[in-house]
């Protein structure tokens, strides 16, 4: 799937697109540069999830828990991790393998403990306010 989004509208419609397109999955990883969207993706996901918490990026907690009616949300923020062993002490297997949605900025710095199936996000910025999102 390959979208060009314009709007903020536009990335609601296509958060919910996403999660419709993908029903069985639940780790959704997301790359980008730095300030290309991903938080406001990730924000986007939650809403189409109903989260009733404000969300927000969690750089420096690393993760952030979101309640949801459809289940538990955990957005993870791993640009500070300076190595793969932070995640390991984070318990990032306990998050991963429970079953609840996982949306995760910087996987790259995780790549081998990353699971084998995800959703990988692609944020591509074509202008001040257009991005070409690939979600495969």
């Amino acid at each position: 799937m390959e979208t060009i989004v314009n709007s903020l509208h536009e990335l609601e419609l296509l958060a919910a697109e996403i999660l419709n397109t993908f029903p069985h999955e639940r780790i959704f990883l997301l790359y980008g540069e730095m300030g290309a969207g991903k938080t406001t993706l990730v924000n986007a996901f939650c809403r189409a999830l109903e989260v009733s918490d404000d969300t927000s990026s969690p750089t420096f907690s690393i993760v952030n828990e979101y309640l949801s009616p459809h289940a538990p949300v955990y957005h993870f923020d791993f640009y500070r991790l300076k190595h793969e062993t932070e995640a390991l002490d984070l318990g990032y297997e306990e998050y991963f393998y429970s079953g609840a949605y996982c949306f995760v900025e910087w996987p790259e710095k995780i790549p081998n403990l990353l699971p084998d199936k995800v959703v990988n996000i692609t944020i591509e910025v074509l202008s001040a306010t257009s991005r070409k999102i690939i979600a495969k």
